[in-house]
C-alpha cells in the first residue's frame, strides 16, 4: 500500500501543490520534479525515499524557499513561501552539517537566532539549553574540529531548532556517519521534534530510519507517492 502525500489530520503547516523543477543540461532540458504535492500538518514526521538522482535534495531547497519550482505553489502555513520568513518558520539539518569553523558549539546554535536579530541573555539560555538536550552541554566551548561527527551533526540539530520553527528539513542527516551514530541521530532528532510538536520532513536513504516517521513517502521518477 502507498502512502498518501495527504495529511491524515490537522492543518498544514507546509503545502506545496502541482511542484515542478528542470534543469538545462547542455541542450537538453531535464524534468527532475514533476507535478509534486505535499502537506504536513504540525507536529507530523514525514519521510522521502528515492534513488540517487531522484531529486531528493531538489524538492527539501523548493520546500525551504532556497529555490523556485518552474511551477506549482508553495505555503507555509497558509502564506505563499518568503524567504524573509524562512528562520522564524523552518530549521534545516543537512548532510554535511555546515558548521562554522572557527565558531564553537555555542556560537553555531546561535547563528540560527543571530539571522533574525540581535542575541541576548535569553537566547543564549536557550542555545545552552538545546546543546544539553542534544548531549553537548558540556561541550559547548569546543570547535567543530574537536567533535566527532555525530557530535557534530548534534550541534546542526540544535542549532535547526534554535527559533522554535513549526518545521525542520532533514535532508540525509546520516549520509555522513556510521550506522550506529546514524541512528542515535535520528531517535535524537525525531524525540526532539515530538517533545516541541515540530513538524519533520526526512530525506533519507535508510529504510529503516524512513520506517520510524508517522508517515513514509517515495520520490521516484519526479513523482512524489
Amino acid at each position: 500500500m502507498i502512502a498518501s502525500a495527504l495529511p491524515t489530520s490537522g492543518p498544514s503547516v507546509l503545502a506545496a501543490s502541482g511542484l515542478a523543477k528542470t534543469y538545462l543540461s547542455g541542450a537538453q532540458r531535464l524534468q527532475v520534479l514533476r507535478d509534486v504535492s505535499l502537506q504536513v500538518p504540525a507536529g507530523e514526521s514525514v519521510s522521502i525515499r528515492g534513488e540517487s538522482g531522484s531529486g531528493k535534495s531538489t524538492l527539501i531547497n523548493l520546500l525551504a524557499g532556497l529555490d523556485a519550482p518552474d511551477a506549482g505553489r508553495l505555503l507555509w502555513l497558509g502564506q505563499p513561501a518568503d524567504a524573509d520568513r524562512r528562520a522564524e518558520f523552518l530549521g534545516i539539518v543537512f548532510q554535511s552539517f555546515y558548521l562554522i569553523p572557527e565558531m564553537d558549539a555555542l556560537a553555531n546554535v546561535l547563528m540560527a537566532a543571530r539571522i533574525r536579530g540581535a542575541v541576548g541573555a535569553e537566547q543564549r539560555r536557550r542555545a545552552a539549553d538545546l546543546l544539553a538536550r542534544v548531549g553537548l552541554g558540556e561541550r559547548a566551548t569546543h570547535l567543530p574540529a574537536q567533535l566527532s561527527g555525530g557530535e557534530r551533526q548534534r550541534v546542526a540539530v540544535a542549532r535547526a531548532l534554535m527559533n522554535a520553527p513549526k518545521l525542520v528539513l532533514a535532508d540525509e542527516p546520516t549520509g555522513n556517519l556510521d550506522e550506529r551514530t546514524g541512528d542515535a541521530v535520528i531517535e535524537l532528532l525525531l524525540g526532539l521534534c515530538r517533545e516541541t510538536g515540530t513538524a519533520l520532513v526526512l530525506v533519507t536513504h535508510n529504510a529503516a530510519h524512513a520506517a520510524k516517521c508517522a508517515r513514509q513517502l517515495t520520490l521516484h521518477d519526479g513523482t512524489l507517492r
